[in-house]
């Protein structure tokens, strides 16, 4: 075996190990194989351990010097821990790793937009990720959207501080961006995304999410839909779309969106005021890819001053979610106080021909005689049930037996005994906690 056949079968070797300690424990068998791993190492975790953090970054990225994915989280961290990692630490990342195309950073409190700043000369970086950076503003994400040409994928988790939105425009014009993912960041709104101009078009995945607190206390002065105005949004390669505690305006905003998504295949609806019946069905017409549908509404009792408010779903969203069932390879369903899913759904899903997996979350107006369909879907093997009122025992029933379920969770249902879940299927979990009716 020569020196290059040698060489390229201890880096396969050492690529298969996937485990950290793993890869620690056989680089510490010999120098070469050291060395190997050294050179190999391309992803590195690190958090509350690294102390001093800007000593102690410096020597890991010495050793490693072709990292392209670097994630520093400070999940607990205290100040007996010492100083976190700061914008010193961010300078020493981009001079030391000319690879790195990851980043995420958790919970680094110290780090302001003079470090996001510094990360601008990492012309390879494609992905960032924040999560709770409280110091960091508009302006530190603009000047590294500018200095970052190639940035596709931008996560934005619980930046408070976020409150301009110029580099929303840029990243607009750059046309790079595929994965948005803004969440609980209290001064960006949905009107805010339209900034994306043709960028919709290339984008992929877009996970939008407002404090719900915060959501509550203005939604209804923000529910004058004649103030919006009306936008063209091309998103026709939109693959996944989750949108929580949002305003869905008809015809304009998120609404456009939700109406031209013709390739998606995962949508994730919680809590968004304003879905109406026809936006389900516009779904079940234009997105016959959808795989994984989950939808949560507002009840009458967490909105109580949207009874009478003709944007929310009623009794004919039925129709839009039966079609949906048939138009669409959907393999995972999840309902959540969708009061208008009753025994006729139910009946729908056994010419559900792809399903798989179906959670049922406070549908109250489903019973035994519905849940005794589940025996018929073709192919579902994971059911959960969670504080349904009109289930029990006897809907389980010709489940018993059937070895047709890989997996059963039931929680929360008053009705439903664990008597009653045994041998429902080959994996079973069963807790009864009513403290949610009272």
């Amino acid at each position: 075996m020569t020196n290059f056949e040698d060489i390229t079968l201890v880096w396969e070797i050492l690529r298969r190990i996937k485990k950290t300690t793993d890869r620690n424990s056989v680089s510490l068998t010999c120098k070469r194989l050291h060395g190997l791993d050294n050179e190999q190492r391309e992803s590195l975790r690190v958090g509350c351990g690294l102390d001093p953090a800007n000593e102690a970054l410096t020597s890991l990225c010495s050793r490693f010097l072709n990292l392209t994915k670097v994630d520093i989280t400070y999940t607990g961290w205290m100040s007996k821990l010492g100083k976190p990692l700061d914008d010193q630490g961010l300078l020493i990342l981009s001079n030391h790793c000319p690879s790195m195309i990851e980043l995420s950073l958790s919970y680094c409190t110290f780090i302001t937009d003079v470090g996001l700043g510094y990360l601008s000369s990492c012309s390879m970086l494609s992905a960032l990720k924040l999560n709770f950076t409280p110091r960091i503003t508009g302006c530190g994400i603009l000047s590294l959207v500018v200095g970052c040409k190639i940035l596709t994928v931008l996560h934005l988790i619980r930046c408070l501080n976020v409150n301009s939105v110029e580099w929303l425009e840029y990243l607009g014009r750059l046309g790079t961006l595929e994965d948005l993912s803004i969440k609980n960041c209290k001064a960006i709104g949905e009107g805010n995304l339209i900034k994306l101009g043709a960028s919709w078009r290339n984008l992929k995945r877009l996970q939008f999410e407002v404090d719900a607190n915060y959501r509550y206390m203005k939604v209804y002065d923000r529910l004058a839909v004649d103030r919006w105005q009306k936008q063209w949004v091309p998103c026709e390669n939109m693959v996944e779309l989750s949108l929580i505690n949002c305003i869905i305006s008809p015809g304009r905003g998120l609404a456009c969106v939700m109406g031209k998504c013709k390739k998606l295949e995962k949508i994730h609806l919680d809590m968004c005021v304003g879905v109406r019946d026809c936006d389900i069905i516009g779904l079940a017409q234009n997105s016959r890819n959808l795989r994984s549908i989950y939808l949560r509404v507002p009840s009458d009792f967490s909105l109580p001053l949207l009874m009478n408010n003709p944007l929310r779903l009623t009794d004919e969203c039925l129709n839009g979610i039966i079609t949906l069932i048939q138009k669409c390879p959907v393999r995972e369903l999840a309902f959540d106080q969708v009061y208008s899913f009753n025994d006729v759904g139910m009946e729908a899903l056994c010419f559900a021909q792809h399903l798989e997996t179906l959670e049922l979350v406070r549908c109250q107006e489903i019973s035994d005689e519905g849940l005794q369909l589940a025996v018929q879907f073709p192919r579902l093997s994971v059911l959960r049930l969670v504080k349904c009122l009109g289930v029990s025992d006897e809907g389980l029933r010709p489940l018993v037996g059937s070895y047709k379920l890989e997996m059963l969770a039931v929680e929360g249902c008053p009705q439903v005994s664990e008597r009653g879940v045994f041998g429902a299927a080959r994996s079973v979990s069963f807790r009864q906690d009513l403290s949610w009716m009272y």
